[in-house]
């Protein structure tokens, strides 16, 4: 992508034209802005392509937006937009059912779509030889989808999206506050009353031919922007997509959908209670305006200075006094409307009628104090690094210039979003809360944690649910699909060219003389350096201390808070000034703190970082208040099926005594005997350069960044041992282990074994990792297509190895409808039952090696992508072309090979199941399944009363 992120504007009043195209504009490359270049045409059926070159990766990023979304949706028939979002992916006339997925994950691409609340958008990223193959994918569900939609495909899609509203909505801890919210804020029938996803009862209510009419209406060429980035030529992007999409007529006119403004007239109170949350929350949401208004700037600013930051007026009030572990401020804006959105999550014990009205006292402070040089210093420098990054990809570039040319008409408007952003006053801040906030009615919603909890007021306000549709319908008769006619044969797949060359990232080595190992790369595509310090150990560290595991956690959760020269505060409003990110994180190997910063603030960030391991402070105030966020969020956890789902599976995975059974934030028990001691302990014994590994991506050479990075060698080496944890935990026979979820609509199911492999990228847990790829490690495996696209149990399920220095788990897991549990794990076991024993084909074979052998070209594009690739590379001492031998493995792979790791791999008899949903619902039907099951609770511990149903015999 070297477009060295710096561009000028051009206009070009131009007619030229190349065959049915027309350019409209040019943006060309200049030094001074910060502008995406695009060349935009228009089809003669009016679709608009906009191309986007940039050669700096062998791929291409292929965006169709559609503008259309919920809000084109009406009362009784809403969720149509997402619906379409999963029937895209069914199969066209051309394409067979399921093969979208195939073909684009074994033309070495990946892919998906979203759907929001004006438009919906489909994307592949793949090698640029495969720019045909996606321009012909998405043609073909342009113009020859119906004809392929079936009532079949419908109703199995209409369970899948019932299982993604079980999931990610009524299963999911505060998962229906958006719902209750929407309902409440927006007047019945206003398009944004009701989520995308929709409202379920709608889909059960309509049929296919409904459906087909919505496709018909919204989804023509006219409608839709077709976006092309990467490693292209503009002519020949031109000709292939009029070859593809020329011939696709246009569809009916959409005019600009326009509603007035809404308002609320006294405040809303509305509550409900959520048995997978332990904190409760209080949220107040205020109608404001819609995106690129004006004023959205100032209101994104607003909220940043209420609840961004340690200095923000709700992290003061609520979360460093200890009243909350979290409190945030929101301003979230869409084509029709904007919402600002306070909320706070309260410790338990203080009614949420206390917190509503310390709310409103934060707001009263706010307007007290005014608005200081330093909150618009930090919201315009946060907002510049913010932009920088999302140039980072030709993914992110093609989505800003889609998002620009679906909303406004302009790819450009990059610049105008620039000049409204970096000119916010004070006074502009002040402005807009006296006109959107200060004493304006709001919704205020209490989600209670207890069935008997007190909401902040009793509930005012009942949404109206019947009655005639006060707002304009659209008319959907006289839609008739015709098939278009094409000039060439579209049922035949493109033939793509040789894969191109890809070149892994050069890096240079070096290690310092108190032991830490450093690896980096130049790349100066952005004008950003990403740091990686890991220190080896982590969660491991606490092998000889089990009783207290979850100090690691605490430890690096201490080294953001105060150091010797700086508060806690202080060091988030440097930070926050620069635009440049510090964050610690723990998982079971290691420490990881890591650097993100523009260049231009490199040296002021890199200070920071030096506070921030070499001068941690760790007062009792600050250990105190982060002790007490991480107990709680630990029982949290008790309440979630996903978290209970993991955490038991761990514990039955490694058993009792071994560290990797807790997770590394610890369990209740443990956390509460860690003391300040132990975290200062804990940093003094284990944190050493001797066992730190360095990573180093961005626009800076070698000797550059080493200077700057002085201060690591003054770090003192110490002698320290990481603990030897293997573990020979074997399953006697395959178990269910039964967690009681009462009433929970949807059951968690986790399933697998620990394995005796540590990884290894050029060896059998390598060729394991092939192995596993079609039973459960693509979207088109065979348990995905089995429970999600044949029978509709599931949002997605999946199988996968997980080892690091340590052998790892093998995991099959799932959350399903409650109705279908017994089913799920029927169909689990069996189909692992007859990889084990079968094993695959030849064609299963060949979609692998096509799938994972080409994915290289997609492999190091993004700092981050890079930053994942050299840290592998010095960790675990591998050869800098070590992807090369990886892809000689996959070539010689065989039927053979691959049938023998599955049938050692994967010991079906011998595996724990775990099931975490309503006992009473589905325990009979688990029971017939003839596995023995032992209840557990929600810790990993038997139930003492607990009755085994023993069906082996």
């Amino acid at each position: 992508m070297k477009t060295k992120y710096i561009f000028l504007f051009v206009l070009l009043s131009t007619s030229l034209s190349f065959g049915q195209t027309k350019l409209i504009e040019k943006v060309e490359q200049k030094e001074g802005e910060i502008v995406i270049p695009y060349e935009k045409y228009e089809l003669e059926n009016g679709l608009t392509l906009i191309i986007h070159e940039d050669h700096s990766d062998p791929l291409v990023h292929v965006d169709v937006t559609y503008h259309v979304g919920s809000a084109r949706e009406e009362l009784k028939k809403s969720g149509f937009a997402h619906f379409f979002e999963h029937m895209m992916f069914q199969g066209s006339e051309n394409v067979a059912d399921e093969e979208h997925f195939k073909i684009v994950n074994e033309s070495g691409g990946t892919l998906n779509g979203t759907t929001n609340r004006d438009r919906t958008n489909y994307y592949e990223t793949l090698p640029k030889n495969q720019l045909e193959t996606a321009l012909w994918l998405e043609s073909d569900r342009m113009g020859f989808l119906l004809s392929s939609v079936t009532q079949k495909k419908f109703e199995i899609q209409r369970e899948t999206v019932k299982n993604e509203k079980g999931q990610n909505y009524d299963n999911s801890p505060y998962g229906q506050w958006r719902e209750i919210n929407s309902k409440a804020l927006y007047p019945y029938g206003h398009p944004y009353s009701w989520l995308t996803i929709g409202i379920l009862e709608d889909l059960d209510r309509v049929d296919v031919s409904d459906l087909k009419k919505f496709f018909l209406r919204w989804y023509g060429p006219n409608n839709a922007t077709l976006t092309i980035g990467g490693d292209v030529e503009v002519q020949d992007v031109i000709s292939k997509v009029e070859k593809y999409f020329g011939d696709i007529p246009r569809g009916p006119e959409v005019e600009p959908l326009k509603l007035d403004p809404i308002s609320i007239d006294t405040d809303r109170y509305v509550s409900y209670y959520d048995k997978n949350i332990r904190f409760p929350a209080l949220l107040m949401t205020l109608p404001t305006v819609p995106q690129y208004h004006p004023d959205e700037p100032a209101l994104d600013c607003l909220g940043e200075i209420l609840g961004t930051g340690r200095s923000s007026y709700f992290y003061k009030k609520f979360v460093e006094t200890q009243k909350a572990i979290q409190a945030s401020v929101f301003h979230g804006t869409s084509e029709l409307a904007g919402e600002f959105t306070m909320f706070v999550l309260p410790y338990p014990g203080k009614s949420l009628s206390e917190f509503e009205a310390e709310m409103r006292q934060a707001l009263e402070e706010f307007e007290k104090n005014g608005v200081k040089d330093e909150d618009i210093e930090k919201f315009k420098a946060r907002y510049e690094s913010s932009r920088i990054n999302g140039l980072a990809t030709v993914s992110g570039k093609v989505a800003q210039l889609a998002a620009f040319e679906t909303y406004t008409g302009n790819p450009n408007y990059i610049q105008e979003e620039l000049k409204k952003y970096l000119a916010v006053t004070k006074e502009d801040v002040i402005r807009v809360y006296n006109k959107y906030v200060k004493g304006k009615p709001a919704v205020i919603q209490s989600v209670l944690a207890e069935e008997d909890g007190q909401p902040a007021k009793p509930d005012n306000f009942e949404p109206t649910i019947e009655g005639p549709n006060p707002y304009p319908t659209t008319d959907y008769s006289g839609l008739e699909y015709k098939r278009p006619e094409s000039s060439f044969d579209r049922s035949k797949r493109p033939i793509p060219s040789a894969s191109p060359l890809v070149s892994v990232p050069e890096v240079w080595t070096t290690k310092m003389k108190n032991g830490i190992k450093v690896i980096g790369t130049i790349s100066d595509e952005i004008p950003t350096v990403a740091i990686e310090l890991t220190i080896n150990g982590g969660h491991k560290m606490e092998a000889n201390m089990l009783e207290k595991s979850g100090v690691a956690e605490m430890t690096s959760s201490m080294l953001t808070e105060s150091t010797e020269n700086y508060t806690a505060e202080q060091l988030s409003e440097e930070l926050l000034k620069l635009g440049s990110s510090i964050s610690a994180s723990v998982d079971d190997n290691t420490t990881t703190i890591t650097v993100q910063t523009l260049v231009k603030n490199l040296e002021p960030t890199i200070k920071l970082f030096e506070e921030v391991l070499l001068r941690p402070k760790f007062t009792e105030v600050d250990f105190n208040r982060v002790k007490k966020q991480q107990l709680e969020g630990v029982k949290s956890q008790q309440k979630q099926p996903s978290s209970i789902a993991s955490n038991v599976y761990r514990r039955l995975i490694y058993g009792d005594e071994h560290v990797y059974s807790v997770p590394a934030s610890g369990i209740e028990e443990t956390v509460e005997k860690i003391t300040l001691e132990d975290v200062k302990n804990f940093y003094t014994n284990y944190y050493s350069p001797s066992l730190s590994e360095l990573v180093i991506v961005g626009d800076i050479s070698k000797n550059d960044i080493i200077k700057k990075l002085s201060f690591l060698t003054n770090w003192q080496a110490k002698e320290v041992t990481i603990p030897d944890v293997n573990v020979n935990k074997k399953v006697d026979r395959t178990k269910i282990y039964l967690v009681d979820k009462e009433s929970a609509p949807q059951s968690e199911i986790r399933i697998g074994y620990l394995t005796d492999m540590t990884y290894d990228a050029t060896g059998e847990y390598f060729e394991s990792y092939l192995m596993n790829f079609n039973l459960g490690g693509a979207f088109n495996s065979r348990i995905n297509l089995n429970l999600r696209e044949d029978k509709g149990y599931t949002y997605g399920a999946g199988m996968y190895f997980s080892s690091d220095d340590d052998p790892g788990p093998y995991t099959a897991y799932a959350g399903v409808r409650a109705n279908v549990t017994d089913s799920a794990v029927s169909e689990f076991m069996k189909e692992i039952k007859l990889y084990a024993d079968k094993g695959i084909n030849e064609d299963e074979l060949s979609f692998m090696k096509k799938s994972i052998g080409q994915r290289e070209s997609r492999a190091y594009e993004a700092p981050w992508q890079k930053t994942g690739f050299l840290r592998r590379i010095l960790h675990y001492d591998l050869d800098t072309d070590y992807v090369k031998q990886q892809n000689k493995i996959i070539d010689n792979m065989t039927v053979k090979r691959i049938n023998e790791l599955a049938s050692e791999k994967l010991p079906y008899d011998k595996m724990n199941i775990v099931v975490v949903g309503d006992k009473k619902n589905i325990e009979p039907g688990l029971a017939r399944l003839g596995y023995e099951i032992v209840q557990i609770d929600e810790k990993g511990n038997v139930v003492k009363d607990n009755t085994k149903i023993d069906t082996s015999k």
